[in-house]
């Protein structure tokens, strides 16, 4: 608890910069999202100017959501300068598996831009593995527990910490298995809010080179914002707003409230 709330201090007093190449679905989404736990959204997709971008900023999130090749091409740019600028590299394999083309795209990420943290549904995990997995569009067709050998296996093939967003979430590095069981089922009626928290991991990498604690104190605080925002909306719709306003209010005596052991 004191290394989450020492975090997630950190992230309101340096407002690290969290470079993203997402899709245009949550941008608006994420970018609040960021901005309401004290870190600092910037968008920028260009081939011309995604290398500079990276290369000032405190980590790079790619998300794969709406593929177009340009994209991609602006993706591996910003991942070469991001390693040469000694930042986190966070990976979204929306929709794995869905498509051969969103497939080889994935196979290109881990290969090329050798992402430090990668986050995805189960189904998404299992499919970086050529497990066998179905996926229906971005959704996950499989619960969290049964991608955790897959995340086990990809992490220590990859070198990246690996998250599985679920009814519980679970992070490892391969050795190490963390979860969370905080949250709520209306969270997965709004869209976006796997990519947020991938952007949030984001923030938390930037601040604390244990990438899977980082990456667990992220889970923990969408978890708990989830909580709280769902007790006071009234359906997906002012859940969002709900959502926002509570990663804004997180504090410390909130968190040791709501986190659930």
């Amino acid at each position: 608890m004191e290394n989450l709330c020492r975090d997630l201090d950190k992230v309101r007093k340096i407002s690290p910069l969290v470079h993203n190449i997402t899709n245009y679905v949550v941008m608006n989404n994420t970018a609040n999202a960021l901005l309401a736990i004290g870190a600092s959204p910037v968008m920028a997709h260009s081939v011309d100017e995604v290398a500079d971008m990276a290369s000032i900023a405190s980590s790079l999130v790619l998300n794969i959501g709406t593929l177009e090749e340009s994209w991609v091409d602006a993706m591996l740019i910003a991942a070469e300068a991001a390693h040469k600028a000694g930042i986190p590299v966070i990976f979204d394999p929306v929709g794995a598996g869905a498509t051969p083309y969103r497939s080889e795209t994935c196979r290109r990420m881990l290969e090329e831009c050798r992402p430090s943290v990668i986050r995805g549904n189960a189904s998404e995990i299992m499919a970086l593995l050529n497990v066998s997995s179905r996926t229906k569009g971005v959704d996950s067709t499989a619960s969290s527990d049964s991608a955790v050998a897959s995340a086990k296996e990809l992490a220590s093939a990859t070198g990246a910490v690996v998250v599985i967003s679920g009814a519980v979430d679970y992070v490892t590095d391969g050795s190490r298995l963390e979860s969370v069981t905080n949250g709520h089922p209306m969270m997965s009626k709004v869209t976006g809010m796997g990519c947020t928290a991938t952007a949030v991991t984001g923030a938390f990498a930037a601040v604390n080179n244990d990438l899977c604690e980082a990456s667990l104190h992220a889970m923990t605080v969408m978890g708990v914002a989830g909580e709280i925002a769902a007790r006071n909306a009234k359906g997906p719709g002012s859940l969002q707003m709900e959502f926002l306003d509570a990663l804004y209010c997180l504090d410390e005596t909130l968190l040791r409230k709501h986190v659930r052991p």
